[in-house]
């Protein structure tokens, strides 16, 4: 009898899991598609080990960057007491709420010619332009400083939560054998940290591949910008496909090298103490140094970008709230919103159907469907914009001797493909959070309401629901501020005369109208705000637990 119930709930998660691993299917089935020699011998032989290099380098810089103020914003605010710690605790994560291509606008303007830096140089020191270098904020080396600005908070949060869970007993003991702070960082805390410092690098590097705004705005050429200029510029789908399925490889091979660095080490901590370590108290001169590297990156990601921002939508230009901007807005708040209410519904059906089934099967589906995440927007939009467009032209035929006259693009030609792609890349989170809220509900009450005759549906609807709301409200938030912030798949997938606010930011900053993208970007640091007001609450409250 369990096994009947449980069928059409496999078959339901199977069948979302299959929609969801479709595009990336789609686009490794062109890697070896004919009909596109002229396209990729002219890639192969101009740009290809430009991309190569330049993705390369890109990764190894942010990697390091990352790697480097994470950590140590980590270490000072999880074991060091300084004047301020409370608040760089929580305030460090709030870079996360402007993306790298808002950042690479707000800089380009700060930091140009003509912008108010240089400026100053030249009216303090009565330089004329031959007299002095400064450094292009638009190349290689400033679009890995913008990445390492709002990314360094995956590894900040992850490598945190690591000292604060793992070093208290460690420590101690490693105190008691006579190791000094930087000894017992280096050979204690450190190593304990690598999985978690490990995993928020590779999360990082994972947005950096994914990103095109910045990469596109201060001309690196790398595989994202490639993919969009072979299926817009070339006019070649496979050839795009090819593309994106070379930086997938380049995904892939992150997370295999992450995995395989560990070897059979393991990272437990087997004092059985993990109670919050008395901070090691910094005075006078170390103090400062605390205080400035955690308020250097904070102002550099967040800060003075937030600030500028607002300066130019309020004082420059036509950078004002207008009814354009309403309109754009609306688009990007209906996209958004659709895609977080059916991501919250499917997570909750994969989620609550891996609980039920307690099988290898269910939970093979459900690591699918996380896989979508690691995937570039890029190579998504690509992976549905092939098969769809497909399936829009036999629907269109298919009417059309139905009833007599073409429909045009059903799928493709409104928001339903682009809400498609959405969830391919953001349901991972929604499946995450919610996970995590179903796991606090015990086998015990399941049973108990079993005992009182409630069925699934029942059981689902009066004692999971009440008890993962929380879960699902914030699964839904994250997802709403992911899809505000995604600008690949939709400048690939948008419809006609339809922008939001990412695009409608992008498209102005290519024009150099900086003044006037200002108030789109600024609406969507401000959105991106809200998850991080959760978040940090939760990060102030584990150093007081």
């Amino acid at each position: 009898m369990k096994t009947t119930s449980m069928t059409p709930l496999l078959a339901a998660i199977a069948l979302v899991a299959a929609l969801i691993a479709m595009p990336v299917g789609s686009v490794l089935t062109n890697i070896f598609s004919g009909g596109t020699g002229e396209v990729w011998r002219h890639l192969a032989s101009t740009v290809l080990p430009e991309y190569v290099g330049n993705t390369l380098w890109l990764c190894f810089g942010v990697g390091a960057g990352v790697l480097i103020v994470g950590v140590a914003t980590a270490w000072l605010t999880a074991m060091c007491e300084f004047p301020g710690r409370r608040f760089f605790e929580w305030a460090l994560v709030l870079p996360l709420a402007a993306p790298a291509y808002v950042l690479a606008y707000v800089y380009t303007d700060f930091l140009q010619f003509v912008g108010p830096v240089q400026s100053a140089l030249r009216e303090t020191f009565g330089w004329t332009r031959a007299d002095y270098w400064f450094p292009d904020v638009r190349s290689l080396g400033g679009a890995m400083a913008m990445f390492v600005c709002v990314l360094y908070p995956y590894v900040y949060l992850l490598a945190r939560t690591a000292f604060i869970e793992r070093a208290s007993g460690m420590l101690e003991a490693a105190r008691t054998l006579g190791y000094g702070p930087w000894r017992s960082f280096f050979r204690v805390s450190l190593p304990l940290a690598r999985p978690a410092v490990a995993t928020g690098v590779t999360l990082a590097l994972m947005e950096t591949l994914a990103d095109y705004g910045t990469v596109s705005y201060f001309g690196v050429q790398t595989f994202t910008t490639g993919i969009y200029r072979a299926w817009f510029s070339l006019g070649d789908r496979i050839a795009a496909a090819q593309l994106a399925a070379a930086l997938l490889a380049f995904v892939m091979l992150f997370l295999v090298l992450e995995q395989m660095s560990r070897g059979r080490a393991r990272f437990h901590n087997t004092t059985g103490r993990n109670r919050p370590l008395g901070g090691m108290a910094l005075k006078s001169g170390a103090a400062l140094l605390a205080m400035l590297a955690c308020a250097l990156p904070l102002v550099a990601g967040f800060a003075l970008p937030a600030g500028l921002l607002l300066h130019m939508a309020l004082t420059q230009g036509d950078a004002q709230f207008g009814g354009h901007f309403v309109t754009l807005a609306r688009n990007s708040f209906v996209l958004a919103g659709l895609t977080a209410v059916v991501a919250v519904g499917l997570a909750l059906l994969l989620a609550y159907g891996g609980r039920l089934s307690k099988g290898i099967f269910a939970a093979a589906l459900n690591r699918l469907v996380s896989l979508g995440y690691a995937v570039p927007g890029s190579v998504i939009a690509v992976g549905v914009l092939i098969p769809v467009t497909r399936l829009d032209h036999v629907l269109a035929a298919q009417w059309q001797s139905w009833f007599g006259h073409n429909p045009g693009l059903l799928l493709t030609g409104g928001i339903a493909a682009l809400v498609y792609a959405y969830l391919v890349r953001f349901l991972a989170v929604a499946l995450q959070a919610v996970s995590a809220s179903l796991a606090k509900v015990t086998p015990s009450m399941d049973e108990a309401a079993r005992s009182l005759g409630a069925s699934q549906g029942e059981t689902l609807r009066r004692v999971h629901l009440p008890i993962v709301r929380g879960g699902l409200l914030t699964s839904a938030l994250l997802v709403f501020v992911d899809v505000m912030k995604e600008l690949p798949a939709t400048l690939v997938m948008r419809p006609f005369n339809f922008d939001t606010l990412a695009t409608q930011a992008y498209t102005l900053a290519s024009d150099e109208r900086l003044a006037e993208a200002s108030t789109a970007a600024l609406a969507i640091v401000v959105v991106g705000i809200l998850p991080l007001i959760f978040l940090s609450r939760q990060i102030a409250a584990s150093r007081r637990e």
